[in-house]
């Protein structure tokens, strides 16, 4: 199994460490900086192996300028605006990246932004800022169709499926999973779990599928007491999957 380290860049992003065990390669997902990665390399005695890119934003490739130093492979969506992407890799795609033992499958998340992948292998899913804990990405660029169509094929993943993501965002996303169903205790348990993790300055990474089946609103658009608040936040009724899932998202954009 992959060991993962979150390495924290910017303001509350993470980066993701992955090396097999006793290897002394590693491959970073989504370096939004490249000097803490340096140091993490350093740290642990490691040299760069490859370099995995979900979606183009700055926040998510700014580091791989200054990664680039021994020309290590990028894989990402084939996209101009990954810089030194290598190898453009799209949905169905599977492969092994340089220096580990581990394969990934490449699923498609557009919504965020209309380029953005997720890996997923070896139960684990790298979904950039398709999928938060407790939350999803704001929909810069697709339709609300496209994204809770996605969001289905994740939340159909294996439960115990490890959800690592690209930002910080746990605590704020559950205190709007906790205003849409104010009697899920589910989530008013994880929401009090994240409170102290976040007081003492812990990550609340990574989360699980069946955590975010339980949690998440925006993977719980058929869930009565979610459909009954989208409702009533609306103001008129909502008729599919995607109507309900339209309005959380346009509510947690103004909560």
């Amino acid at each position: 199994m992959l060991q993962v380290t979150p390495i924290p860049v910017l303001s509350d992003n993470y980066t993701w460490l992955l090396r097999s065990p006793q290897s002394q390669t590693a491959v970073v997902v989504d370096p939004g900086e490249a000097a803490p990665v340096i140091r993490a390399l350093e740290g642990f005695q490691l040299h760069l192996s490859a370099i995995l890119i979900t979606h183009h934003h700055g926040d998510h490739v700014a580091g791989v300028d200054g990664l680039m130093e021994n020309g290590v492979p990028v894989y990402g969506p084939d996209d101009s605006r990954i810089p030194h992407l290598s190898h453009p890799v799209r949905a169905g795609d599977r492969f092994t990246p340089a220096g580990l033992d581990t394969g990934f499958e490449v699923l498609a998340v557009p919504g965020h932004t209309l380029d953005h992948i997720a890996f997923y292998g070896d139960g684990m899913l790298f979904a950039g800022d398709a999928l938060f804990a407790g939350g999803c990405g704001r929909m810069f660029e697709g339709s609300p169709e496209q994204m809770q169509a996605y969001l289905a094929d994740l939340r159909a993943l294996p439960p115990e499926t490890r959800l690592y993501c690209g930002h910080e965002y746990t605590e704020a996303n559950l205190e709007f999973a906790a205003a849409v169903e104010p009697e899920n205790e589910a989530t008013q348990d994880r929401l009090a779990r994240v409170h102290e993790q976040r007081r003492r300055g812990a990550v609340t990474l990574p989360s699980t599928i069946g955590e975010e089946r339980a949690t998440n609103p925006f993977l719980r658009w058929d869930s009565g007491a979610v459909c009954e608040r989208a409702m009533e936040h609306a103001g008129h009724p909502l008729n599919s999957p995607t109507e309900v899932f339209a309005v959380l998202r346009q509510w947690k954009d103004h909560f």
